[in-house]
């Protein structure tokens, strides 16, 4: 056969299930039974179709039918969890809006299994698989590629709102927020988590990214501040600011210039023989690496009373995605034996916080994580 008669077969192939996914939303969405769907499904309709209209999936049109049975089907024959339509809702996101728990719930499970089977088959393949998860890195621009990030310059300002804020600015002008001032709020809640007594004599803390330095400043001004505060902060720009701001001379405080993997296994972190508090909030890196962050934890944290917290901006513009990611996160934690408890943040003041930056957290809710080696009381 020739090229062209390649193509035209391609092309011809494309249209049948064009076809097929067509004849299988509609009759989805026309009531048909369970049993005429599955016979479109074993005749070559694909699962993962959507639909040119409206962005429609199979697993969307179930969803709108409330029909339990097929969502557990599609998904057990290869649905897209996490399929956005043209309006970027995913059908869990169409189940919450019908207030259906129990079909969220099936999809949000179905996407953990997903997730936690993919980071596992990546854990055993020589390079990283990507994930079905629009979070993962396939973005080179400063706001994904670390490499790009560091190399990229960062401005500190103040907004139209007077929030402090900064910045990375992108090829195209845009600017995204490396931390911006609306954090402090969650930023003051996780201090107090992690430290409920207020700090004490001798405690260690160690933060992995400065950023504005608001969670760092939270740590210096409890009423009893640590007696080790060390500081893992890559970005030259921050580091200049740091310096600027004093933070290079404060008594007690270690600043490691350089990122989290060039030192992690240093002497000089693991001198300290343990920290009581460990957070981290870094920018420009994914999932995957937070997840290699929560290997090392069982030899940096003191022992049995020593916690944990990390921003948990994972998957934050989308509540499914928000929802996976929590779950997955407690899980990959619970592996390297560190137990969570989570506390809902309110952070919907109704304020403009974002102006002109591309937003990385749009939810009502944060949710703050505090982990321990061991059962939390």
């Amino acid at each position: 056969m020739s090229l062209a008669g390649d193509d035209a077969a391609s092309d011809g192939v494309v249209e049948a299930l064009a076809i097929l996914g067509e004849h299988l939303i509609n009759t989805i969405l026309e009531g048909g039974s369970e049993e005429t769907i599955k016979e479109i499904i074993d005749q070559g309709a694909p699962v993962w179709y959507q639909n040119d209209s409206e962005g429609l999936s199979p697993l969307h049109a179930a969803v709108y039918m409330q029909n339990q049975s097929l969502a557990k089907m599609f998904l057990e024959e290869g649905a897209v969890w996490n399929a956005v339509d043209h309006l970027n809702n995913t059908a869990g996101d169409i189940a919450l809006s019908f207030n259906s728990q129990e079909l969220y719930t099936i999809i949000r499970d179905a996407g953990i299994r997903a997730e936690m089977l993919l980071a596992l088959l990546a854990s055993r393949a020589t390079s990283e698989l990507p994930s079905n998860l629009v979070l993962r890195n396939t973005d080179v621009s400063a706001a994904a590629s670390t490499d790009m990030f560091l190399a990229s310059d960062l401005l500190f300002k103040a907004d139209e709102t007077g929030q402090e804020i900064c910045v990375v600015k992108l090829d195209n002008d845009e600017e995204v927020g490396v931390m911006m001032g609306w954090e402090r709020p969650i930023m003051e809640e996780t201090v107090h988590c992690l430290c409920p007594d207020g700090g004490r004599q001798g405690l260690k803390v160690l933060n992995v990214g400065f950023g504005l330095g608001i969670i760092d400043s939270l740590f210096q001004s409890l009423p009893i501040p640590p007696s080790d505060h060390v500081i893992i902060e890559p970005h030259p720009d921050v580091l200049q600011h740091m310096k600027e701001l004093g933070w290079l001379d404060r008594p007690g405080v270690r600043v490691l210039q350089g990122k989290w993997q060039d030192w992690i296994n240093s002497d000089e972190l693991l001198e300290y023989g343990g920290f009581d508090v460990i957070y981290t909030d870094t920018f420009s890196e994914d999932y995957s690496d937070l997840r290699r962050f929560f290997e090392h934890l069982p030899d940096l944290l003191s022992g049995p009373s020593a916690l944990f917290g990390f921003f948990n901006g994972l998957g934050a513009t989308n509540p499914l995605f928000y929802d996976v990611y929590t779950h997955v996160s407690e899980l990959h934690l619970a592996d390297v034996g560190i137990d969570v408890e989570w506390k809902d943040v309110d952070v919907s003041d109704g304020k403009d916080r974002w102006g002109k930056t591309r937003q990385y957290f749009s939810l009502p809710l944060y949710r703050l994580p505090v982990g321990r080696m061991g059962v939390l009381c």
